[in-house]
C-alpha cells in the first residue's frame, strides 16, 4: 500500500507538472493564424464603411441602443449558456476604444479573433464568419469608424463560467472548430448567388444565430435550420428555404422582408431580428437583398459550403 502510494504520488506530481506545461506551453501554440493581411495599396472607403457596419450588424452589438448609449460605444448584455458577453466599445477613444488600432489590427480580430496584444477573443465576436471578408470590406469598415465620434467609455468585462472564461483554451477551439480564410467564390455559381454567399456567410454572419451549436459553442451545421436556443436564450427560426420558418417563401418575399420586417402573411419580425431589420438589413441595397434571398433558396438544392 506505501509505495503504492508513494507511485500514486508520483505520477500525480509528474501529471500536473505536464498539464502545466502543457497549458503553458503547448496550447497556446496549437493554432497558429494565417499570416495577417497585407493592406498596402488598400484606401477604406468611409461610405461602403458605414454600408457595411450596418450589414454587418455592428450596432447592434456595439452600442446600447436601449439605454441610448453613445454610438458603438459598448453594446448590451449578451446572454449565453457560458455566460454573459458585452460589445465592447469600438469608437475611435484612445484609451477605451480602437483608436490606436492599426488596420492591420483590426484585420488580425475580425479574421483570426486576436487583439492587438495577441489575446483570443470569444466566438459570441463572430470572427468565424468575418474571416471571410475581403481585405477592401475590412479596411472600408475601419475607415468609417474612424469618423464616429470617440467615446470615453471602459469596455465591461464578460462574466463567464470557468473554463470558459479562459481565453488560453480558445487556442484548441479554434483548433478544432475555426476555419481562417477569405470567402471563394464558386466558379459554378452566379456572381448574384455569390454575393449573397458572400454576405451570409461573412458580413451579415446569419449563421451565428440561425445555426444549432455544440456543447462548446461550435456551429453544427451550416445549413441555417435554426436552433431551439439563441441569443438570451431564445429560439431562433431556420431561414433554410427548405425546411422550417421560410418554407415555400419566394425570392420576393425574403427581399420584402428584410427590407420591412414584414412577413408574408403580414406578421411582423419581431426581438433581435426585428432590430437586426430596423439597424441593419433595411439599409442594406435592394441587390444586395435579393443577393441574399437567392442563395438562401439555393440551400433547399445545394448542399452548403
Amino acid at each position: 500500500m506505501r509505495n503504492w502510494l508513494k507511485w500514486a504520488g508520483v505520477t500525480g506530481v509528474a501529471g500536473a507538472v505536464l498539464a502545466v506545461a502543457g497549458y503553458t506551453f503547448i496550447l497556446p501554440t496549437i493554432w497558429t493564424p494565417l499570416p495577417n493581411r497585407s493592406f498596402n495599396g488598400i484606401v477604406g472607403n468611409v461610405d461602403s464603411g458605414n454600408y457595411l457596419v450596418r450589414a454587418a450588424g455592428c450596432i447592434a452589438c456595439h452600442t446600447d441602443i436601449r439605454n441610448k448609449g453613445a454610438l458603438f460605444a459598448g453594446g448590451p448584455a449578451l446572454e449565453t449558456p457560458f455566460g454573459t458577453f458585452f460589445g465592447p466599445n469600438i469608437t475611435p477613444d484612445a484609451e477605451t476604444g480602437i483608436g490606436k488600432w492599426s488596420v492591420e489590427d483590426f484585420s488580425a480580430a475580425l479574421t483570426a479573433g486576436l487583439s492587438p496584444s495577441g489575446e483570443h477573443y470569444f466566438p459570441a465576436f463572430p470572427y468565424t464568419n468575418y474571416t471571410q471578408m475581403t481585405s477592401q470590406d475590412i479596411a472600408d469598415i475601419k475607415a468609417y469608424l474612424e469618423t464616429v465620434l470617440p467615446a470615453s467609455n471602459p469596455s465591461r468585462n464578460n462574466t463567464l463560467i470557468w473554463p470558459f472564461s479562459d481565453r488560453n483554451l480558445m487556442a484548441g477551439w479554434k483548433w478544432l472548430f475555426f476555419k481562417q480564410g477569405e470567402y471563394q467564390p464558386d466558379t459554378v455559381q452566379t456572381a448574384e448567388w455569390n454575393r449573397g454567399a458572400y454576405l451570409v456567410k461573412g458580413p451579415t454572419h446569419c449563421g451565428a444565430c440561425h445555426t444549432e451549436r455544440n456543447a462548446f459553442g461550435a456551429r453544427i451545421s451550416k445549413r441555417l435550420t435554426g436552433t431551439s436556443s439563441g441569443p438570451n436564450g431564445h429560439p431562433v427560426p431556420g431561414i433554410n428555404a427548405g425546411e422550417n420558418h421560410i418554407k415555400g417563401w419566394t425570392i420576393e418575399d425574403i427581399t420584402f422582408a428584410l427590407q420591412t420586417g414584414l412577413k408574408p402573411d403580414g406578421d411582423v419580425m419581431g426581438g433581435a431580428m426585428g432590430e437586426v431589420v430596423e439597424e441593419g438589413t433595411s439599409h442594406m441595397s435592394d441587390e444586395d437583398l435579393r443577393a441574399i434571398a437567392v442563395y438562401l433558396q439555393s440551400l433547399d438544392k445545394e448542399p452548403a459550403q
